[in-house]
Parts: structure tokens; C-alpha cells; sequence
């Protein structure tokens, strides 16, 4: 059986040593360079890395048995592109959901990181940005010496961060996981009064932050998850175990 995963999150990754495990020929897809090193790390799977359109998603998914979208919760458009290409490709297709988190009731949420930037607007304080750097120019109207980004230690992110001017002083690049510990001294050490996450579950670090934002009297702004369908890790792996089995 082969089987394809859009992956780049932890849940993609845990579940490509499964299918490997099961004596799949697991193809592991992710958008960056650096997801492809964490995921080479996986024995028994092949890493293609690189962001694709739906064609070249189709090209992949050429004899292929299952595709799985094991990509970020936010990853809107590339899960809208996994899924066309999985149809287009006239292969079964599953969407791997990470559980949500119980917000806290003091949380301030918002839809979008441009409801975000327009809310932090009109706000006094300095910010950690622990959204990625992908989104990060939608910040670009907050003054750069409030913000500090905390984002992967990887030229991309730089760049990002140099582009809307931020002091390098302010960016904070580090790779997790992230302690509650942790979060609480970055907290302090840069005078932090407003925290921005979004709901990236377990898997994300999002107890850890509200956590830390609760130990220091921090505001928490939480980006709301966009709404889709899909089904939890378990039941996957229990598919793609029962799959196995016919072949």
C-alpha cells in the first residue's frame, strides 16, 4: 500500500512512522526545507519538501492508496488544494484533525492575525508573537518596537522579521517545544504585556502559553481555529491498519 502524507506538523510526523511501521510505503510531503530535515529523521518513510499546486499534488498522488492531510490546523489554503488534488486524483482522503483547546474564558479571541494586528492597534505594550513568521507582515502597522516574534531559527524568518523593520534585538529565534517555564521568563525578560497564539493544541504548545500567560498577568489573544471536518488520530491509524489488512 502506499500512502501519501501532507505533513509538517508532529501529529504528520507520528503518523508516518505508524504507516511505516505497518509495512507501508509511506511518502512523507512537506512545504519547507527545514520540515524536511525533521522529518528525514523518520526511518522508513521518503521526504519530498517543497510548497506544490494541486497539479503537482496530483502528480504525487499518482498510484497512490490513500492521501492523508496531516498539515497545520490554520493551513487553510493548502488543505483546500490537498483535498482537490486527492479528488482529482481519484484517491480516498482523509483529514487528520488536532484535537482544540479549552480556551481561556479571559482570552481575547479574534477571527484572523489581521483582527489581531487591528485589535494590538490601538493597545499599549509589548507583544510576543508566537504566530509564525508567515503572517507576520500583517503586523506591520504595529509599531516594531512593540513587537517580539518569536519564530524558527531559519533565514526565511529573518527575512520576514527585517522586513517590517523589527529591531533585531526583539526577535526571539528558538525552536521548541516551549516550557510554561520557558514562556514565562521570555515573558519577563522582554517586559511582555500581550501574548498572540493561536490554537495549536497539545501538539502546539497552547496549555504552555495560556499558562504563562496566566503565571504573569499577561492578556492572552487568541486566533479563533478555522471550522472544518476531519478525524482524530486514532481513527486514522485504526483506517489505515484496516486498509493494510485487505491488501
Amino acid at each position: 500500500m502506499r500512502v501519501v502524507i501532507f505533513s509538517g506538523t508532529t501529529e504528520g510526523r507520528a503518523l508516518s512512522a505508524e504507516t511505516a511501521a505497518m509495512g507501508a510505503e509511506t511518502v512523507v510531503c512537506v512545504a519547507t526545507e527545514y520540515g524536511k530535515t525533521i522529518q528525514e529523521h523518520v526511518a522508513g518513510t521518503h521526504t519530498l519538501s517543497g510548497r506544490m499546486n494541486t497539479d503537482e499534488m496530483v502528480k504525487v498522488l499518482k498510484e497512490a492508496d490513500l492521501c492523508i492531510d496531516a498539515t497545520h490546523p490554520y493551513a487553510k489554503e493548502a488543505s483546500r488544494n490537498i483535498r482537490a488534488a486527492a479528488e482529482a486524483a481519484n484517491v480516498p482522503f482523509y483529514r487528520l484533525l488536532r484535537r482544540e483547546s479549552e480556551l481561556p474564558a479571559d482570552c481575547i479571541l479574534v477571527d484572523s492575525a489581521q483582527d489581531a494586528a487591528r485589535f494590538l492597534e490601538h493597545t499599549e505594550g509589548n507583544i510576543l508573537l508566537t504566530t509564525g513568521a508567515k503572517e507576520l507582515s500583517v503586523f506591520s502597522a504595529v509599531k516594531p518596537q512593540r513587537l517580539y516574534p518569536r519564530v524558527l531559527p531559519v533565514q526565511e524568518s529573518l527575512a520576514a522579521c527585517e522586513a517590517i523593520k523589527i529591531p533585531r534585538g526583539n526577535v526571539i529565534a528558538m525552536q521548541g517545544p516551549f516550557s510554561s517555564e520557558l514562556n514565562a521568563a521570555l515573558i519577563r525578560q522582554f517586559s511582555i504585556q500581550w501574548l498572540v497564539t493561536k490554537d495549536g493544541g497539545a501538539a502546539g504548545g497552547f496549555d504552555e502559553k495560556a499558562q504563562a500567560a496566566q503565571k504573569t498577568g499577561v492578556r492572552l489573544v487568541v486566533i479563533r481555529r478555522p471550522k472544518e471536518s476531519g478525524e482524530s488520530y486514532e481513527m486514522i491509524v485504526k483506517r489505515c491498519r484496516e486498509m493494510m489488512e485487505c491488501k
